[in-house]
């Protein structure tokens, strides 16, 4: 089976990252101020922000047994049709992490690959 991805240094950085037995299910790149890419395995979702100050980059892990909600966010819809870019809103009710990602295949997928985990 084909794990999706944008860029292969992105899917190499979750990769090398990885719990034992933990497996990626989707690495896809950002875009907008502040995140590079989101990654999502099997046990947690994988955020890497570079928007902290002196250039420093926070890859921030979220079990999904922490995530409150996750959203679609987007400035309008047709029919149920989603368009160029989509952001994904993952709350974990302390703090609300916004990603955005070219195309609406992406931002429905990781909607629907967070909601799987979470509704569990």
């Amino acid at each position: 089976m084909s794990i999706p991805f944008d860029r292969r240094d992105q899917f190499d950085k979750i990769q090398q990252g990885l719990l034992p037995g933990e497996q990626i299910l989707a690495v896809y790149d950002a875009i907008g101020v502040g995140t590079g890419f989101l990654g999502l395995t099997d046990r947690r979702v994988i955020v890497q922000d570079n928007s902290f100050v002196g250039k420093k980059i926070a890859i921030t892990s979220i079990p999904y047994a922490r995530i409150s909600s996750v959203s679609i966010l987007t400035n309008k819809s047709f029919a149920g049709q989603w368009f160029s870019s989509g952001h994904i809103a993952i709350s974990t009710g302390h703090h609300t992490y916004e990603v955005e990602f070219r195309g609406d295949e992406k931002t429905r997928h990781v909607h629907d690959v967070i909601l799987h985990y979470i509704a569990r």
